[in-house]
């Protein structure tokens, strides 16, 4: 791989969700992650992770087995890095906690990903994604006035407020590392990180300007020029005219008039406005208002499923999505003008790279052959 991660070195044990989209973002700006699968791999991640585990070189290996502990250990020596996303003690069992790890290794990186952080009264408790965006206010916020909230995918705690956060983490205290000459633990929660990302809205609340009522204000689906609108053929656009010459450009090209239009920042006037502006749009089909509208300063899109978003023709010409054997998706994100990432290696199975790994690692092919043969590394 090529990239601005290029030189560093990542273990991920693994897992499923945020973990392994820590692993695609470090792998995709060019880090080498070396993902330690068990010998069987996980079922679970069977089902909607193979774009999340590309770019990995794979090792299976048998962590209830004190040689393959052992050869964790010994990886941690020459690596920038290790995460992981078991509950807190997990790892310390099997051996492999930070004390361990960085006893091999003053300088590693160890990343810890959960829901509720490694300490406190939930530490340890069970949670989704939509537990962790409920401590932290994210969900309560989100949705429509008058309906309960609405579930986000998963985006704001496993992806956004998790992975993405334990990946900015590991680059933080990699470069730190180098220099001060000592690693340490990075304690990434996406209940914190899920807050982080509602900094804005904090903020507002403070100012008087957000309130408990959702689906009131100008950004959740308040505001009649900020909204989702249903087509005259049962497709949707998005309108995000919040600035008055972007409202302008609404108003002239939807043709809406000024006696009705003309009090855009009046709260009491969006409810009865959307409705009005709602009936306009369903005028036309979803084609017929990009024709209108994309490209214009109304700030406007079609709203592209998964299966239309990769042909869109703005996505094409950027090139924002790839193709990897059979399956369509994002390329790697953001883009570098000197150290662009390399091209996608499609996921690995479980075992597909441990003798390659080991042998970078320093083991010998006789210390690898015994490894295998006693069960503790599966070479697929």
């Amino acid at each position: 791989m090529t990239g601005p991660l290029n030189g560093l070195t990542f273990i991920e044990l693994a897992g499923i969700g945020p973990g392994p989209f820590c692993g695609m973002m470090l792998a995709d700006m060019g880090a080498t992650v070396i993902r330690i699968d068990r010998p069987g791999g996980n079922p679970h991640a069977a089902i909607g992770h193979s774009v999340l585990f590309r770019n990995r070189q794979n090792l299976a290996l048998d962590l209830k087995s004190p040689e393959g502990i052992e050869t964790v250990l010994k990886l941690c020596e020459t690596a920038d890095g290790l995460f992981e996303g078991f509950r807190p003690g997990v790892t310390e069992r099997l051996g492999i906690g930070p004390e361990q790890c960085l006893a091999r290794n003053p300088k590693l990186v160890y990343g810890r990903m959960t829901g509720w952080g490694q300490t406190g009264p939930l530490a340890k408790a069970a949670g989704h994604d939509m537990n962790y965006i409920s401590l932290s206010g994210a969900l309560h916020a989100m949705g429509r006035q008058g309906e309960k909230p609405a579930i986000p995918l998963n985006l704001v705690g496993d992806f956004g407020g998790g992975g993405m956060m334990l990946a900015f983490g590991m680059v933080c205290a990699a470069l730190e590392a180098q220099r001060s000459g000592e690693g340490q633990v990075v304690d990434s929660s996406m209940v914190e990180g899920s807050a982080a990302l509602m900094a804005m809205f904090y903020g507002l609340k403070a100012q008087g300007m957000f309130t408990e009522n959702r689906g009131t204000h100008m950004l959740d689906s308040g505001a009649h020029f900020y909204e989702i609108y249903e087509t005259a053929d049962g497709k949707y656009v998005s309108i995000g005219s919040i600035e008055p010459q972007f409202y302008a450009e609404l108003c002239r090209i939807a043709e809406l008039p000024a006696e009705d239009f003309g009090q855009q920042m009046n709260p009491a006037m969006w409810p009865q406005l959307k409705q009005k502006l709602a009936a306009v749009i369903k005028q036309k089909s979803r084609d017929e208002w990009t024709a209108l509208m994309e490209g214009t300063d109304v700030c406007f899109a079609p709203v592209l499923s998964l299966e239309e978003a990769p042909s869109h023709p703005h996505n094409v010409a950027r090139g924002s999505f790839v193709t990897v054997g059979n399956t369509v998706q994002p390329a790697p994100t953001p883009r570098f003008s000197r150290s662009a990432a390399g091209d996608i290696k499609a996921a690995a199975s479980a075992g597909a790279d441990s003798q390659a790994v080991l042998r970078q690692a320093g083991f010998s092919d006789e210390q690898i052959d015994t490894l295998i043969s006693s069960g503790a590394v599966k070479q697929d």
